[in-house]
Order: C-alpha cells, then sequence, then structure tokens
C-alpha cells in the first residue's frame, strides 16, 4: 500500500450544516471500464481529524481501517490500496473544499470519514452531488441516513438517536425521575440528548434542564455549578475525545459523582478512560460495544489491533474495521469493478457483518442495525451489564431512497 499524505489549508467559505436532501443524486455510469482500470490501485480518500479534540478518534479509525485491509492482504476486492489522507481537523468551514478537492483533484474512488457531525454532513453533500462512495466511520448525524440519504452513502457506526434512546428507558425503569441533561451546542450534542429526552420522557421521566456549551469549549465549572443547585437524580451527558476526560475529572473533583450519579452516551467513557482514571469509575452509558465482548470476533480484533499499534482496540478502531470490512463486501462482489456501481451498492446493503461489535446488518438508509449495550466502567474498563436494547434499527425519518 503506498500513501499520500498533506493537510489542506482552511477554506474562506462558510459552510451551512443540516440536510442535503434536495442536492440531486446523479445518475451512476452504465458502461464498465476498461479492464486495466480494475487492476489499478483503489485510490481511498481518509477524511478524519488528526489533530484537535477528536485526533485519538480519527487515528484510532484509520488505524482499524488499516488492520482490516493488511488482514486481506493488503487487498480490497482484490485491487491494491493506495491512500490519500486529509486532516479534516473537525472544522466545518473546511469541509467542503476539502471534500471537493479528494473528489476533482485527487480522484479517490470512495472517501471514508469523519467524525464530526457538521464536517460529515458538508462531505455527504458533495457525495450526493457528485455520486461518489462515501463510508462514515463515526459521525452520527441523524440526517446522513435520514433526509439526506443515498444510494451512494454508508454508515459504519451509528445514528445519534441510535445509541442514546435506549438509555431512556434503562433509566426510567431504574427509578431515576429527575434529569439534568449537559453537552456540546453542536448537532452531534443536540441530537444525542434529544433521543435520550424523547424515551425518557415517554416513560415517565422529566428533563429539569438541559445545559450547553458552544464546541469544543471545555470550561464546565459554571455548569457544575448549575447541576449542584438543581440536585436532580442523575445527569445524563454527551462529550467525547478531550471533551469527556475533563468534563469527567472536573464533575469528579467536585464531588458531585458521590451523590448525582452520572450516565452518558458510550463516548462520554470510549477511548477516554486512561486519561479519566478514576473518576470514571461507576459511570454508566450506552453503545453498540462494551470492553469485555467475548465473542470471537472481537477476541481476535482486540489481540490484532494491539499487536499491530500498541494499544487497545475501542469502538473507534471497530468502526474504522468494519468500514473496510463492508468496502471489501461490494468491491469482492463487482471483482474489484468500481464502474459496477449498481451491484456493488446491493451487495454493501445486503452484507451481514460478524462484527467485534456483534453482529451488524444495515436498514433500507444503509445506517447500522446492531446491540446498543448498557456498559458500567469497572477497573479502567467499559463493561458490559447487559444489552439495553437488542437489534436498534434508527427510524431513519424523512430518508426517500432514490
Amino acid at each position: 500500500m503506498s500513501e499520500f499524505r498533506r493537510l489542506p489549508p482552511i477554506s474562506r467559505r462558510a459552510l451551512l450544516s443540516g440536510a442535503a436532501g434536495v442536492a440531486t443524486l446523479a445518475v451512476a455510469s452504465p458502461f464498465r471500464a476498461p479492464a486495466i482500470a480494475q487492476h489499478a490501485p483503489l485510490r481511498v480518500g481518509l477524511m478524519l481529524p488528526y489533530t484537535g479534540t477528536f485526533a485519538k478518534l480519527g487515528k484510532f479509525i484509520d488505524d482499524g481501517f488499516r488492520l482490516r485491509i493488511e488482514q486481506n492482504g493488503g487487498k480490497l476486492g482484490g485491487r491494491e490500496v493506495e491512500f490519500v489522507q486529509v486532516d479534516d481537523e473537525s472544522k466545518p468551514a473546511a469541509a467542503t473544499d476539502n471534500m471537493n478537492r479528494l473528489v476533482g483533484r485527487d480522484k479517490v474512488d470512495v472517501v471514508v470519514g469523519t467524525v464530526h457531525s457538521g464536517v460529515a454532513m458538508a462531505m455527504v453533500k458533495v457525495a450526493r452531488d457528485t455520486n461518489t462512495l462515501l463510508i462514515i466511520p463515526n459521525a452520527g448525524a441523524n440526517d446522513a441516513t435520514g433526509p439526506a440519504c443515498a444510494p451512494n452513502i454508508f454508515r459504519t457506526s451509528f445514528s445519534n438517536w441510535q445509541t442514546t434512546y435506549p438509555m431512556g428507558k434503562v433509566m426510567a425503569a431504574a427509578g431515576i425521575k429527575n434529569v439534568v441533561t449537559i453537552t456540546w451546542k453542536y448537532t452531534a450534542g443536540a441530537e444525542m440528548i434529544g433521543a435520550f429526552a424523547e424515551s425518557f420522557t415517554a416513560n415517565g421521566g422529566k428533563i429539569v434542564e438541559d445545559l450547553t456549551l458552544p464546541f469544543p469549549e471545555v470550561e464546565f465549572q459554571a455548569l457544575i455549578t448549575r447541576i449542584a443547585q438543581l440536585k436532580p437524580d442523575a445527569v445524563f451527558s454527551f462529550f467525547a475525545g478531550g471533551g469527556a476526560v475533563k468534563f469527567v475529572k472536573d464533575y469528579a473533583e467536585a464531588g458531585l459523582n458521590k451523590t448525582i450519579p452520572l450516565y452518558g452516551a458510550g463516548f462520554l467513557t470510549d477511548g477516554t478512560l486512561e486519561a479519566q482514571g478514576a473518576a470514571a469509575d461507576g459511570i454508566k452509558t450506552t453503545l453498540h460495544y462494551a470492553d469485555n465482548l467475548l465473542n470471537p470476533a472481537n477476541v481476535a480484533f482486540l489481540k490484532a489491533f494491539k499487536a499491530k499499534t500498541g494499544n487497545d482496540g475501542d469502538i473507534y478502531a471497530v468502526q474504522g474495521f468494519d468500514a473496510a470490512a463492508l468496502l471489501n463486501i461490494g468491491l469482492t462482489a463487482v471483482k474489484g469493478d468500481t464502474h459496477a456501481r449498481d451491484r456493488m451498492v446491493a451487495a454493501m446493503a445486503a452484507a451481514k457483518i460478524d462484527s467485534p461489535r456483534g453482529p451488524l446488518s444495515f436498514n433500507k438508509a444503509h445506517n447500522p442495525i446492531q446491540n446498543i449495550y448498557l456498559r458500567e466502567v469497572k477497573n479502567g474498563r467499559n463493561e458490559m451489564l447487559s444489552i439495553a436494547q437488542a437489534d436498534v434499527d434508527d427510524p431513519a425519518r424523512g430518508c426517500k431512497m432514490t
């Protein structure tokens, strides 16, 4: 495998994030490429955050993706792989330019990315406009597999709705009545908190107050003081990466972890536990992965990832790993011919993957159908307590696949 690395300049154009449902999807070419093209290297654009708050997340996705290709002899669908790597810096304003360069100048066959939901929605719009195959290995923006869904867009991670909706019922069943929520004020935060609230209130719970701060700010003290004043039964939160580390440590330093239980989306404690240390003990979260899953696929994955990187695998690495597995299924079905788009997409849509996370398939909007686990931080690991909800299928509201 060969690789091209570059860091993009920051765009001058601002991007309005949100649904791109009005974009017109180009029709895939009905003509097959010359046979020689099928033997040329597959050009994969990796558009991920390699710096900033989400840098570790992007690196683990990248490592997981490359691991799966290495296990496949360095090929996807029989073709060697070349990478064009772009640091998106989690900046939505630069996303359209970055994506257009990957598609127009670098002429990649597929783009894999990203983590930040605002960046992902800009990528989705370009993918729809250009009919570029896009696999989203993390960002959970509901619109990507909702109003902006398209045949050429797949997700191997989750929707924001999917990861937190089951927690509402779990917390209500535990006798929790009043909850304060806290997150960053951006797409992912709003959607994850919204899904939790939808379920929690439907099961008799009450949201006392919604607390937010701009992304990626990490000055939590005023909001933690407010939580102490409100004295809810529990707090439900969404943060990730470096922000999650600081919030959990600040919460514990204020002593609230002793009096007000902290719950959250799984990203609060995934990929962050080493830095959070004892401050994370006892936090309960819901996510589509847990560190103590003993299925054979996860045992093998963790061993291979550790051998390759020296790090313990996590959900970000799993999502990258599964993105490569999904792409390989599609390419294998067409013997590496990316111009046979209809058959390739059909194979990917019908894929059933024996993932480290458990059974993985895809709904009509190309969003994963998967188990969501209730986990608790114990001994520095996110250990599964139970399956919060099996085979969770995002409702794909607004999706009209064309």
